[in-house]
């Protein structure tokens, strides 16, 4: 009986427990971001998104398609910091005489972040900012390449 209360209790411990915080590793997260629509573009955009992060340092590439067929031959690049459970992204594109900057940012829950921000467009002397949000996630830990133990 005094088994059957423990594990009961164990269990609402467990239950109203604060979640674990996430743990962010160092990996490629890939996911989407989805843009509202330009002036000069037809509908909202949904692109991908890889977020390399090393440490407190994170690198990244985004898709930028202004046509419904046809990727632009550079992505928007960029950097950030990662700051505990926290993720800052900065990056830029250029394309003829278009051009932007983009800020992002987000919180880890888990594996995962929804990234919310902006870009700031430069297109002919006009100046124009959409809304962006998106998500990244990374693989599963069994799937993360393996760190080499060095030989002692």
């Amino acid at each position: 009986m005094v088994g059957a209360r423990m594990a009961a209790l164990v269990a609402i411990m467990m239950a109203t427990a604060t979640p674990i915080a996430a743990q962010v590793l160092d990996a490629t997260y890939r996911g989407t971001m989805v843009c509202d629509k330009l002036p000069f573009t037809n509908d909202k955009m949904r692109e991908a998104i890889d977020v390399t992060i090393a440490g407190s340092a994170a690198n990244y590439n985004h898709v930028v398609r202004l046509r419904p067929t046809g990727v632009e031959a550079t992505a928007e690049q960029g950097t950030g910091t990662i700051n505990g459970q926290k993720i800052d992204l900065q990056g830029s594109w250029k394309g003829g005489d278009r051009e932007y900057q983009a800020k992002y940012s987000g919180t880890f829950v888990r594996r995962s972040a929804k990234l919310k921000g902006t870009q700031t467009w430069t297109d002919g002397g006009k100046t124009v900012t959409r809304a962006c949000t998106g998500a990244i996630k990374r693989p599963l830990r069994p799937f993360l390449p393996r760190t080499k133990k060095q030989a002692a």
